[in-house]
C-alpha cells in the first residue's frame, strides 16, 4: 500500500508560510500529482485559504492550534482525506504560534499512523525578525528557536532585505542551533520542489527494517502490536525510557482486558483510557536522538511474555 506524504510547513506568523504553500502546489500540479492541502488559523475565519486552487481539497481547521485545542477535529479531517481523497501527498500549514513538537504529535495519529509517511518539517525564518528578535517576548523568541531546532528544511526567508553581513550572521546563527537541516538563502520562500521531495524525518515502523539516524534530530517510531503484554511489564518499560522520548500515544491491549487501552504518555506522565471495542494496536513515539532498534527489541520483548 502507498503512504500518503505528509509535509508540514513550520514558521512564524508573516514568515513566508503561504507564499511557499502556494509555489509547491504549482510544482506538484505540473508532476500531476494528487495533493490535499490543511490549513490551520487561530482565529474563526481563514485567510489565507484562497491561495489553494479549487481543485485541491482543502481542510480549513479554525479557531484554535492543532497543537492543542483542535487535534480531534484534525484527526477525523486528516482520516477523511486518506479515506476519501486518497492524496499523493497532504501539505499542512500550521499556524505562526504552532511548535513543531505538537504539530508531529497531532498528526500522528495511532489510528492512522501506518498509512502516512511525514517527509519532513520545513520551517520559514523570517530574516530580519530572526536578528532583531531580542525586542520581542522571551515566548516568542523560545517559539522561533523551537521551531528552527526541529526543522528538517530551514528557509532562512526574506534575504534580498539583508546586507551580505547580515545573511552570513543570520546563516551561521540558524546552523548553531540545527546544523542536521539544510538551510536555504531564500527571497519570497522560492526553493526547488525537489529539495522537499527528498525530505525524511528517519520515520520508520516495525515492518520497515531500516536503518535510522540516532543524531540529534527529531524523529519518529511507529509499533505495531500483534499481541496483548503484560500491564507490569510495559509500566516497567517505560520507567526505563530515556527523557528525550516527549511523546506516546495508541492503542496497547493487556492480558487482563478484552479490549485494548488508549494510552497517552507526556512528559513522563502515562495515561489509560478503557476503550469498548476493538482498535488498530498501533503506538507512535516521538522522540529526539533515540535508538529506535533498541525500543522495538524491548517492546518485541513484551509481545513474547504470555500471560
Amino acid at each position: 500500500m502507498n503512504k500518503t506524504e505528509i509535509y508540514i510547513l513550520s514558521g512564524f506568523l508573516g514568515s513566508g508560510k503561504t507564499t511557499l504553500l502556494k509555489q509547491l502546489l504549482t510544482e506538484e500540479k505540473k508532476q500531476n500529482r494528487k495533493i490535499a492541502v490543511m490549513m490551520n488559523e487561530l482565529g474563526k475565519v481563514s485567510i489565507d485559504s484562497d491561495a489553494v486552487d479549487e481543485d485541491i481539497p482543502l481542510k480549513e481547521l479554525l479557531d484554535g492550534c492543532i497543537c492543542c485545542t483542535i487535534q480531534d477535529k484534525l484527526e477525523s479531517q486528516l482520516q477523511g482525506l486518506l479515506v476519501i481523497d486518497k492524496p499523493d501527498a497532504i501539505y499542512i500549514e500550521a499556524t505562526g504560534a504552532a511548535h513543531p513538537v505538537e504539530v508531529l504529535d497531532a498528526v500522528l495519529s495511532p489510528l492512522f499512523a501506518d498509512r502516512i509517511e511525514v517527509k519532513g518539517i520545513i520551517s520559514v525564518v523570517d530574516g530580519k525578525r530572526w536578528l532583531d528578535r531580542y525586542t520581542l517576548s522571551p515566548q516568542v523568541q523560545q517559539l522561533l528557536i523551537e521551531q528552527i531546532r526541529h526543522a528538517d528544511l530551514i528557509l532562512l526567508n526574506k534575504t534580498d532585505e539583508l546586507t551580505d553581513g547580515e545573511q552570513s550572521k543570520l546563516t551561521m546563527e540558524i546552523q548553531a542551533l540545527n546544523s542536521h537541516a539544510f538551510s536555504i538563502l531564500t527571497t519570497f520562500a522560492k526553493v526547488p520542489i525537489q529539495q522537499i521531495r527528498k525530505l525524511s524525518t528517519s520515520i520508520k515502523t516495525d515492518k520497515a527494517q531500516t536503518h535510522v539516524s540516532t543524531d540529534l534530530k527529531l524523529s519518529t517510531f511507529v509499533y505495531q502490536f500483534k499481541y496483548s503484554i503484560e500491564q507490569m511489564e510495559f509500566e516497567s518499560f517505560l520507567r526505563r525510557l530515556p527523557d528525550t522520548i516527549y511523546r506516546i500515544k495508541g492503542y496497547v491491549k493487556f492480558h487482563s482486558s478484552r479490549f485494548p487501552s488508549l494510552f497517552q504518555y507526556s512528559y513522563g506522565m502515562p495515561i489509560y483510557m478503557k476503550e469498548n471495542m476493538n482498535m488498530p494496536l498501533n503506538m507512535v513515539f516521538i522522540g529526539e536522538n533515540i535508538d529506535w532498534m533498541k525500543i522495538e527489541e524491548e517492546l518485541r520483548s513484551l509481545e513474547t511474555k504470555k500471560s
